[in-house]
């Protein structure tokens, strides 16, 4: 036996949650609230996943010895604990808004040099 729940996002959107237990009586006791709270829980653990692999570069290993791996594992979640404490001072947004601004500033950077380089070789 399952539960399905239903999240509408508009007139024509919505998403549909199967929730499994092996317990029938666990899973008849099953609010909506409940489920809401498990649901938020694993988009928290979603997001985490997202973040380490896209943002702070634990898939992107440049090093083949063990100690090497478990360096840059430690530095890339210590990088997450920072962005998630500028988070929450309200320095960042979000996790992306860092990086997104490192990549704006290189690529600011790169066209004014070639501009100063492509103006001064006329």
């Amino acid at each position: 036996m399952i539960k399905l729940f239903r999240q509408d996002f508009n007139k024509k959107d919505s998403r549909d949650y199967i929730l499994y237990l092996p317990d029938q009586e666990a899973l008849n006791q099953i609010t909506k609230s409940e489920f809401v709270t498990i649901h938020d829980t694993h988009w928290g653990i979603e997001s985490f996943h997202r973040a380490i692999k896209q943002v702070c570069g634990i898939c992107r290993l440049m090093v083949r010895d063990s100690q090497g791996i478990k360096t840059q594992i430690l530095c890339s979640l210590q990088t997450f604990a920072r962005f998630g404490k500028m988070r929450s001072e309200n320095i960042i947004s979000n996790w992306y808004e860092l990086q997104r601004n490192l990549f704006t500033l290189v690529v600011r950077d790169y066209i004014v040099e070639n501009l100063t380089n492509t103006a001064a070789g006329y």
